[in-house]
């Protein structure tokens, strides 16, 4: 029960914490009701940057969500050209984070590294398709045990002005474990291999590191979704 009140924070939030109780005080001295308003922003902070662990389904194929939020589109789209993995359309499942979601991102799968690539853009609504061609964008593509590549790709959103990758090429990742995280509302895309079904449909709700969108060993088509 305590792990679920006392949510520990990512190190990222501290100097916004910090700075937001620090200009809560001076507030105070120019009129006092204002530091109420710092008080608010730094709980604010607190929220978004918070970092709960989750438990991560493990057995080979599985891809797990990189981020929490609803799904936004599945749809066939081509990766980012700057990761080199061709033109033609593989699924794509794109997820969209507003400002209450967790955002500290999840690798989907277990693999390597092999190629990373940020590339500067607007800031449109993440929720629109165009997001993932214009917005400004870190693109990850991963060689999975079996071979096989997938892509995800961190995008900023309208508001979002920090895109934070710990990824570095040739290194070993493990399915579930935290990558990086997005300032303050985003969206995350993910490309499968060809052929993939996803797991999951528009507006079906996400949780990073657990829920799995999509398993390579599977011979099951694309499923439907109702909300009911």
């Amino acid at each position: 029960m305590l792990k679920d009140i006392f949510i520990p924070i990512h190190r990222a939030g501290w100097p916004f914490i910090g700075g937001a109780v620090a200009g809560a005080v001076v507030l105070s001295l120019l009129w006092e009701p204002l530091l109420w308003l710092g008080l608010l922003a730094a709980a604010f902070c607190t929220y978004f940057f918070r970092d709960p662990e989750r438990i991560t389904p493990v057995r080979a194929g599985l891809v797990v969500s990189p981020a929490d939020g609803l799904v936004s589109a599945v749809e066939p789209a081509a990766p980012p050209p700057e990761l080199g993995m061709g033109a033609a359309a593989l699924p794509r499942i794109s997820i969209f984070l507003n400002v209450f979601d967790v955002h500290i991102n999840r690798v989907p799968a277990d693999g390597t590294v092999t190629s990373l690539a940020y590339r500067k853009g607007t800031f449109v609504n993440a929720s629109l398709d165009k997001a993932s061609e214009e917005n400004e964008r870190q693109s990850v593509r991963m060689t999975m045990p079996d071979g096989r590549d997938i892509a995800f790709v961190q995008i900023a959103g309208l508001i979002a002005r920090r895109i934070v990758c710990d990824l570095v090429e040739g290194q070993a990742v493990r399915a579930g474990e935290r990558f990086g995280l997005i300032r303050f509302g985003s969206r995350a895309d993910v490309y499968l291999p060809v052929g993939t079904s996803p797991l999951v449909v528009p507006g079906q709700r996400m949780i990073g590191g657990e829920t799995v969108i999509a398993d390579l060993q599977s011979s099951e088509g694309p499923r439907g979704g109702e909300a009911r």
